[in-house]
Formats: structure tokens, C-alpha cells, sequence
């Protein structure tokens, strides 16, 4: 063999075979301690009873059981409505009407996002509220409450946005957090001044809206029960919120011809006669006397 020949077949037999080296990420599991792993082991349960806790007991629980489930009608109720945004997209509102029917009976009130914080306007908010009186539905306008904004630039802001009539139901403030710079007594105390703006400048005292556990934690002081109460309470037989109550948010998951995808259900906590004397204005359309009467 000649002498190059053997001096690269050498060569090749003494060279050593070359590991890959672990990636980075391998190295760095290799270093850490045992204990890591135990708390790693403890976190992982944590995140699953979180999300088990949030899918199927928390307030919102009711959204994976929707999924499979049939929409639950509370019985006992006769006067139903729905609640909107721009989420439902354009509405049929012909079909609406026509068509629209609620465990068997004719859908009443339609209830219209109008504002969000101190600027935000829902896109469809004047298109609908307009639709939905035109065709017979007794209508209301809700404020999103923001955590980012004052409670006084928010009821300006409804204000100057939202032109309710005779015949319509009150101004609704939807309020599901708290901001975390104030404390409870703050956050109350905010709350109060948008009621009390908004009641000054319509005449009616607002509609609360809100869930069960976000009422009792925020919202159970004795000033509030002057307003009427529009509960979100999902996947129940009944409201378990004792105290006295107007409007039930029983699903998110309606479906009604006229409406692309789902819709919220709600139930009205009385007779229609009751809803109307609710209603903007409702002394001069019913009379004194039978307003007091009833």
C-alpha cells in the first residue's frame, strides 16, 4: 500500500467518533436541582385545577358545558329579551321580528351596547338601537364600565352619546372588574357617581348589570339596592342572589333566526305590564294612578 494511502487510512481508523452536544435547553434541565422539578410538578397541578376551576365551577364555567350542552329556559318566566354588540354582527331584524321566539314565547326587549370607557362607541350602536325600535321591541343602551377610565368621563361619555326616549328602559352600567389601583371603598364610591350622574341626566335610576360572585364581592353594599338588578348567572335552576332582582342573563349561547352565531338570553322578572312601568317616561304613558296603583 502506498505510503499516502496508509498514513490517511491510519488517519481515519484513529479518529475519534464526535458526540452532538445536548442543546442548550438540555444542559440547562441537567442543572437544575430535585427540588426544581417537585415544584415544577406542584405548579402544573395548580394550572390544572385553575383551568379546571375557570372551565367548569368559576363564573364562566358555563362556556365549555355550552359547547356540548342544550340551553337551559328557567321556568316560570313568560317575558324574554337579548342582549347585542357589534359581535352579533348586521342583524335581520324583519326576521327578528317575525320569527324570533324565545322557549316558545315572543322576545320583548333588546338590550344595545352603546359606550366603553370614556371614548370607545360600539359600531353598530345607532343602526341598532334605531332597528330595534322601529320594530316593536322595547329597547335599553348599556355602558361597558372600563377600569382605565374615570367613572366621571364615562358617564359623560354615555351621555353625550346615547338619546333615550320615552318607552325605553333605563340606562344599564355593565360593570365585571375592579381596577386594581383603587380599593373596594374607591371602587365603590366610583360606581355610585356614574348611577347618580346618569340618573340625573335621565330621570330614572340605571340599571345595575353585573355576575352573582362579582355582586357579592364589590357591589353588596346596602346604597345599591335602590337600582334595579340585571344578574348574569349561567347554567343555574335558579338566581341565587337573594336580594331583589329585575333582569336574569340565563346563556351566551342562544341562537334566533335573524342573528349570525350566538346570542345572550335573558328573562325579565315580571309580567310585561311590570317591564313597561319600568320603562323612561312610564307615568305619563300608563297614568299616575295606574302607575301607583300597580
Amino acid at each position: 500500500m502506498p505510503t499516502s494511502r496508509r498514513k490517511q487510512h491510519k488517519r481515519r481508523i484513529s479518529s475519534p467518533v464526535r458526540r452532538k452536544r445536548p442543546g442548550l435547553f438540555v444542559r440547562l434541565l441537567r442543572r437544575l436541582p430535585g427540588w426544581s422539578w417537585w415544584l415544577g410538578g406542584f405548579l402544573l397541578v395548580a394550572a390544572y385545577i385553575w383551568f379546571f376551576y375557570y372551565i367548569f365551577v368559576g363564573p364562566f364555567g358555563f362556556r365549555w358545558r355550552a359547547l356540548y350542552g342544550d340551553v337551559n329556559y328557567p321556568e316560570g318566566y313568560e317575558i324574554h329579551g337579548i342582549d347585542i354588540s357589534h359581535h352579533q354582527g348586521e342583524i335581520d331584524w324583519d326576521e327578528l321580528r317575525d320569527n324570533g321566539m324565545i322557549d316558545k314565547y315572543p322576545i320583548r326587549f333588546v338590550m344595545i351596547k352603546a359606550t366603553e370607557g370614556a371614548s370607545l362607541i360600539d359600531e353598530n350602536f345607532h343602526d341598532n338601537f334605531e332597528q330595534a325600535r322601529e320594530h316593536g321591541f322595547t329597547r335599553g343602551a348599556y355602558h361597558f364600565y372600563s377600569v382605565r377610565s374615570s367613572a366621571k368621563d364615562q358617564a359623560e361619555h354615555f351621555i353625550s352619546e346615547v338619546k333615550l326616549e320615552n318607552g325605553d328602559l333605563p340606562p344599564v352600567l355593565d360593570v365585571e372588574k375592579k381596577p386594581n389601583t383603587q380599593t373596594d371603598q374607591e371602587f365603590k364610591e366610583s360606581i355610585l357617581l356614574w348611577l347618580q350622574l346618569v340618573e340625573h341626566q335621565y330621570g330614572v335610576k340605571p340599571i345595575i348589570y353585573t355576575y352573582y360572585k362579582f355582586k357579592m364581592r364589590y357591589l353588596s353594599d346596602p346604597v345599591f339596592d335602590q337600582y334595579p338588578y340585571w344578574i348574569a348567572h349561567y347554567y343555574v335552576d335558579k338566581v341565587e342572589y337573594q336580594g331583589n332582582w329585575k333582569f336574569w342573563q340565563h346563556t351566551d349561547v342562544g341562537r334566533l333566526p335573524g342573528i349570525k352565531g350566538d346570542v345572550d338570553f335573558n328573562i325579565y322578572n315580571g309580567s310585561y305590564y311590570d317591564l313597561r312601568k319600568l320603562t323612561i317616561g312610564a307615568r305619563e304613558q300608563i297614568g299616575e294612578e295606574a302607575y301607583q296603583d300597580n
